[in-house]
């Protein structure tokens, strides 16, 4: 017997042997069981995903004399008439090669004949996209009521091109792609059955190359073992198919947890001098870290398509990479896909991009800084490392001052208000040495306190604090004196602020009260001799601040 390829001769043969289509499959066999057979059915989906098998077998088991659990029996006459493609009831039309009019008036012409021997009359178009648009026009009177004993099946893989007229009057059903793992279980059927050698990398390999067509991964499979005989190896068929290694891979995400920057230069020669596509490279590194994010945030490998020897090497990595570096990742080399299509070097873009993904440093959330800073297993390099204990005050003083200085001199650069701030600092100090706060000591420090308070809230402190005075301390509340009412209420809206800043100075909690001094009242007649109050005018803080410090001028409307 003449040689068939692998597609041909392990074609199925019933439904049951149709794989990664079972939506499929078992309703037409519940179709079949209940009476209800269409007139007319559409099959749409990917090359290679058994289309066309299915619409054999289904004409097939439509006319078996003696079907078994409403599949086939093959061994009817009927069923080897069919098999050896010599039944008159079944007729196979490609629709790319008779798309004209004049082929679908005599296909009209001879649905009108009953079949010569089986049930039904089966008419099975391929690729039925390819009809011209009379063609089609011609076909729905016949498609929608066909006589009794004639069935169409139509097969294509794209849907778009169909007209909404053909698929209302048929049963749509969508051909899945088919996943890598039964790819591969199927093929590992058929080397067992031929008495193959080969390993699951190998299989992983042409499983990966087919893109979810069986077909295509059973024409891969011929070849190979043309190429390699009935023992395979996972380094001679990536050679043959020219496909890069998942272990070049590994050294790059290596490489990154690494630092070594060296490996870029290893990575890019071994490219060029194996004639890989950078472009297919990129695309390959992307679904490498994209593998990596699914373990990091499932804790699963599972969902991974590839080998099962690289399973585990996915599974290294939970703990190595945190999502936001894999995202980080992720878009630079989505982006790098698309600088590569314009680029002229590529080999030296790609080395300037792996260059930079191995430089990047990890990063951290603020939820996890926080979340080390209270637990205090925060780690910092040496150049950046704070000066932070929970148990050390002084330490603790230290590191909020530098904060301040760094704030204060981002804000001024006056040396005056740094002589004041530092002065403040040493106050710090000696408060966080000595818990023991009297009024005596409030008194000394409290001019570098009002002045530290101004240089933070200028407009809005200086002209209501600078001339309050501290009037007694009784060692938790502080009385302050105001000049007026007016003051004391505007002070009053700052008073959070105020207690706040001066825990941080004085290094005590102190609730901070406000007095007021009793002031004479002015009174001012105007033109017409009526006599008015300056009082709420003259006493406001913000005017006198204006009048005084800024050179404001009163005028007289």
């Amino acid at each position: 017997m003449a040689y068939q390829v692998t597609a041909r001769k392990w074609r199925p043969q019933k439904f049951e042997d149709v794989v990664g289509q079972e939506h499929i499959t078992a309703t037409l066999k519940n179709a079949i069981k209940t009476g209800r057979i269409a007139h007319a059915y559409l099959f749409t989906g990917p090359r290679g995903v058994g289309k066309t098998t299915t619409a054999r077998i289904l004409a097939k088991v439509l006319n078996c004399e003696n079907p078994i659990d409403f599949e086939p029996c093959n061994e009817c006459e009927m069923c080897k008439l069919i098999n050896d493609n010599q039944s008159m009831d079944i007729v196979e039309i490609d629709a790319a090669s008779n798309r004209g009019i004049d082929e679908i008036r005599t296909l009209r012409e001879s649905v009108k004949y009953a079949p010569t021997r089986g049930k039904y009359k089966t008419y099975i178009i391929d690729e039925v996209h390819m009809l011209t648009k009379e063609s089609f026009n011609a076909f729905l009177k016949t498609l929608e009521e066909p006589p009794a004993h004639t069935i169409f099946i139509f097969a294509t893989t794209d849907i778009h091109k169909v007209p909404l007229t053909i698929i209302s009057r048929c049963q749509r059903f969508d051909f899945r792609r088919i996943q890598l793992d039964v790819i591969k279980k199927t093929l590992k059927k058929i080397a067992d059955e031929e008495n193959i050698e080969i390993d699951d990398k190998t299989l992983t390999l042409i499983s990966k190359k087919a893109d979810g067509a069986l077909r295509d991964a059973q024409s891969l499979f011929d070849q190979v073992i043309s190429f390699c005989g009935n023992k395979i190896d996972s380094e001679t068929v990536s050679k043959m198919l020219n496909l890069i290694d998942d272990e070049l891979f590994f050294q790059i995400s290596d490489a990154i947890l690494n630092k070594d920057f060296p490996v870029v230069f290893d990575t890019t020669d071994k490219i060029y001098q194996n004639g890989w596509d950078f472009i297919d490279f990129t695309d390959g590194l992307t679904e490498h870290f994209r593998n990596i994010l699914s373990v990091v945030l499932t804790q699963r490998t599972d969902l991974i398509e590839t080998a099962e020897i690289y399973r585990t090497k996915y599974s290294d990595y939970k703990q190595s990479f945190s999502k936001g570096d894999l995202l980080r990742i992720l878009n630079y080399l989505t982006k790098l896909q698309q600088d590569l299509r314009y680029s002229n070097n590529q080999k030296l873009k790609i080395e300037i991009a792996l260059t930079n993904l191995i430089g990047l440093e990890k990063s951290s959330t603020i939820s996890e800084i926080i979340s080390g800073l209270e637990s205090g297993n925060l780690q910092f390099n040496d150049d950046i490392k704070p000066q932070l204990s929970r148990d050390n005050p002084q330490i603790n003083y230290q590191a909020k001052t530098e904060q301040v200085e760094k704030k204060t001199e981002f804000k001024t650069n006056n040396s005056k208000k740094s002589e004041i701030i530092s002065d403040s600092y040493q106050s710090l100090t000696s408060a966080s040495t000595n818990h023991e706060l009297n009024f005596e000591m409030v008194t000394k420090k409290w001019e570098d306190f009002v002045a530290e308070v101004c240089t933070e809230k200028s407009f809005l402190l200086t002209p209501l604090f600078k001339d309050s005075k501290p009037l007694t301390f009784d060692g938790t509340n502080l009385y302050i004196v105001t000049p007026d009412e007016i003051t004391n209420s505007s002070l009053s809206l700052h008073k959070e602020y105020l207690d706040k800043k001066s825990k941080e100075f004085f290094g005590k909690k102190i609730n901070i009260k406000f007095e007021t001094t009793a002031l004479q009242k002015s009174i001012k007649v105007n033109n017409e001799g009526v006599k008015i109050s300056m009082n709420d005018k003259d006493s406001d803080p913000y005017v006198k601040f204006i009048k005084n410090d800024l050179g404001g001028i009163e005028i007289s409307i």
